[in-house]
């Protein structure tokens, strides 16, 4: 997997460039799937092995389980403080070290997108603290959001973290303070992926 500093190729303005980002659950793939837990809603079916593709996926075939798509895109909720605190801590992803993942797909109720933005915000940041709990556990743990709610895709974000074996205890908090949050209520289907390889 490309380093973040390639994913996120900026312009002048700071714009990020999409990527498209495919995950297909089947037989073949770098990550070792461990577990698929329904958390909210309906799940995924099983799969053996997750395979993480950047840019145009060739057409799975039905013998290979399922595939999601996302798209990276520019940052929607966060200020100009926030965004230099993510980048100033935010390690990149493929670390060698890093070899857990989970893969986090969920859908927002109609609920949440009929809010205006600074509603959205308001609950995402000033009363969940997204941003700022995401930041405690950084370098630990890496992520990359991927949008995909406007490619029709089931889910409207998907979410990719790494981290050490030995972080895997500050990945379930970060986890578990994320779920308890206002935000979270807005959360109608959410699928824990999680899958492992070696080093």
């Amino acid at each position: 997997m490309k380093n973040l500093e390639s994913i996120l190729r900026t312009d002048l303005y700071g714009a990020v460039a999409p990527l498209l980002v495919t995950f297909i659950g089947g037989v073949e793939g770098a990550w070792r799937v461990e577990r698929i837990v329904a958390v909210r809603g309906a799940g995924l079916p099983p799969a053996g092995r997750l395979d993480v593709i950047e840019g145009n996926a060739p057409a799975a075939s039905a013998g290979d389980g399922w595939s999601l798509r996302g798209v990276t895109s520019n940052l929607r909720y966060t200020t100009e403080a926030e965004r230099l605190a993510l980048q100033a801590r935010q390690p990149p992803l493929g670390r060698a070290s890093a070899t857990k993942a989970a893969l986090i797909p969920v859908r927002k109720s109609d609920r949440w997108w009929s809010l205006a933005q600074d509603e959205r915000r308001a609950i995402f940041e000033e009363r969940s603290h997204h941003v700022d709990t995401g930041l405690r556990y950084l370098p630990a743990v890496a992520r990359r959001l991927h949008h995909c709610r406007d490619l029709g895709e089931p889910f409207d974000f998907l979410t990719w973290f790494e981290y050490a074996p030995e972080d895997e205890k500050d990945f379930e908090q970060l986890l578990g303070q994320l779920r308890r949050t206002e935000e979270w209520a807005y959360v109608e289907r959410e699928v824990d992926v999680r899958v492992s390889r070696d080093r």
